[in-house]
């Protein structure tokens, strides 16, 4: 009888999207295949203890003081969770193995989880893992450095420029100008290294300028700063490593004034329209455009490509790529997988069979020169 896949399940985290990432792993958990797959729950709490035992995900909810310590090490030869146990006098620690690893899914939005942090431990310990790797997960989660990447690839983006939160505690009014000067409201204001729309905000003026920027540097040291578009949202899926495909493409008409934390999560007022209803070429562009952006970055994996669809001139604008997009089965990710003929729990396997197969890749790759004399 072939063995099951040891897979580890990674989700909380020290960032403002801990939440939407416990959502994302309670469904995972509850579509995978438990013939196919033994699954460990890894839990990281928001101070970033990583947590085990025999209910991670409850004492995220509830507290997890009394949760035992574990970690992963940067080592290869220690492909397992490893439970951390201090000894006496507090001077030192016991390590011991909890659960044997073969595959990690991290499921950790936003900062310390989807931005390479994480990702670089694991390419240390040389455990596959689900998603991008270090680079394109970085480049990915940084607003700034994508814009600049898609900008140096041909793809259109909104206009744009970046503050510094330094900038902007000494004195808001040059940055708002710089900003002013470059394109007129409406603006958004967004921390460069976020997702889930926290810590965006619509600005319509100078005031509500000064507030937006004071609220977005309260989550990044770095702010991008964004021309306001009259625009329809278009998101599509992208699945794959080397050879990466593209999902229909999906609509996302808010029941707010745009798609902020509250209208994705909170109120039920917002409308997924999937397919989207685009016409057929704007329909190839979107996916063209969605593969050209996922190959800019070196993604791997999985990705989420978002557009603003320009109202009045229909230009097709990219405006961020999420490595770890939300995936819940309501989430939109999964959901366009769902009608581009992929269910749920078949797109948790292509995951994790492309995680192994980017491992292998990886595993050819030489590791020691050897100088001829």
């Amino acid at each position: 009888m072939t063995r099951k896949i040891r897979v580890g399940l990674i989700f909380g985290g020290r960032s403002g999207e801990h939440e939407v990432s416990l959502m994302s792993a309670r469904s995972v958990l509850k579509a995978i295949n438990k013939d196919k797959y033994d699954v460990t729950l890894i839990g990281i709490t928001k101070e970033g203890k990583w947590i085990g035992g025999e209910n991670p995900m409850k004492a995220l909810e509830g507290g997890a003081d009394s949760a035992p310590t574990t970690a992963l090490l940067g080592e290869p030869q220690y492909r397992a969770l490893m439970q951390v146990v201090e000894q006496p006098g507090g001077k030192a620690v016991a390590l011991s193995s909890v659960a044997e690893l073969d595959v990690i899914f991290p499921l950790l939005h936003g900062t310390f989880g989807e931005d390479g942090t994480v990702q670089g431990l694991l390419e240390l310990a040389n455990l596959p893992y689900v998603g991008a790797g270090v680079v394109g997960s970085a480049a990915g989660m940084d607003k700034g450095v994508f814009k600049s990447l898609m900008a140096a690839a041909n793809i259109p983006v909104p206009k744009w420029t970046l503050a510094l939160r330094t900038e902007i505690e000494r004195d808001a009014d040059p940055v708002i100008a710089r900003a002013e000067a470059q394109f007129g409201y409406p603006m958004f204001t967004k921390p460069a290294n976020l997702g889930s729309s926290v810590g965006v905000v619509k600005a319509h003026g100078r005031e509500e300028m000064k507030a937006a920027l004071k609220e977005s540097a309260r989550w990044d040291r770095r702010v991008i700063i964004e021309q306001g578009i009259n625009a329809r949202e278009i998101e599509v899926s992208v699945l794959g490593n080397d050879d990466p495909i593209a999902s229909v493409p999906g609509e996302i008409v808010p029941g707010r004034e745009f798609y902020d934390y509250e209208a994705k999560y909170v109120d039920e007022s917002s409308r997924l329209i999937i397919p989207a209803p685009l016409d057929e070429r704007t329909t190839k562009r979107a996916q063209e455009l969605s593969v050209t952006a996922f190959r800019a970055i070196d993604c791997a994996g999985m990705a989420r490509v978002d557009f603003l669809l320009d109202r009045d001139s229909g230009e097709l604008y990219v405006s961020e790529l999420n490595t770890i997009p939300g995936f819940t089965q309501i989430s939109m990710y999964p959901k366009l997988w769902e009608a581009s003929g992929m269910s749920y729990s078949e797109l948790i396997d292509r995951l994790i069979e492309l995680a192994l197969e980017r491992q292998a890749d990886k595993d050819r790759t030489e590791r020691s020169f050897e100088v001829k004399r």
